[in-house]
């Protein structure tokens, strides 16, 4: 399996608080420390403790790209991991220093250690010497104030390699007021991502989503439309 369970003391996957709810006391703590604090206090309430089923079941069925992938606000490290592999380096970012510590704690005995790397920069600014064949977002686009969604699209685009492949887990789709996480729609993305160059290649449910969450799964491809039933299965 492509995934190495660990126990890291944060919510086991099942249990995670709706988004609904944390929306009215993640803000807070946001203001006052970033996230750092929240890492450093232990409020992350978006970390399942393991790997992204969905991220374990494309690894599994061999269904990413091989060669860079990046995984941005990776926090405690667990899809980098998932996704690391001989064919697939994986560069995971983060910009809490405490958040890449536990990462290092967790992983930095695994196996795999010379296939992934943890990096502290901001997704925003960063621009590594080389380009990315695969980025997987979950959490920075509905982390991110919705006036920045342009600059994160505009991000993704630069650090994406021209046949290179974005795969995002759209959440929370809810109708909730305020955030961080800000509520999600298919548009949002589309408003963003088209205008640089990207066009989606599948839109659709996600089968392996985890106990509270409803979402969605896009993958799109830079100037190239292919059409696929299921972000999944190629």
């Amino acid at each position: 399996m492509a995934e190495e369970q660990q126990k890291t003391g944060q919510s086991n996957g099942e249990n995670i608080i709706p988004p609904e709810e944390v929306a009215k006391f993640l803000p807070e703590t946001v203001e006052e420390g970033g996230w750092e604090k929240c890492w450093e206090d232990g409020i992350t309430p978006w970390d399942q403790g393991r790997a992204t089923p969905l991220v374990v079941h494309l690894v599994d069925s061999s269904s990413l790209p091989l060669g860079r992938a990046l995984v941005p606000g990776c926090g405690g490290g667990h899809d980098v991991v998932a996704m690391a592999s001989p064919e697939r380096f994986v560069v995971g970012l983060d910009i809490s220093e405490s958040a890449l510590a536990k990462a290092a704690e967790t992983y930095g005995s695994s196996p795999k250690a010379k296939y992934f790397t943890f990096v502290k920069e901001d997704f925003f600014t960063w621009r590594p010497n080389e380009l990315f064949d695969l980025i997987f977002d979950y959490v920075v686009f509905c982390a991110i104030e919705p006036e920045m969604r342009p600059a994160w699209a505009k991000s993704m685009y630069e650090l994406l390699k021209p046949d290179g492949e974005l795969i995002t887990l759209m959440y929370p789709i809810t109708d909730h007021d305020g955030g961080p996480p800000y509520k999600v729609a298919v548009s949002t993305y589309e408003d963003v991502l088209v205008p640089v160059g990207f066009k989606a290649v599948s839109i659709e449910e996600n089968p392996y989503s985890i106990a509270t969450r409803q979402r969605e799964a896009w993958e799109v491809e830079e100037d190239h439309l292919i059409q696929e039933i299921s972000l999944t299965l190629r």
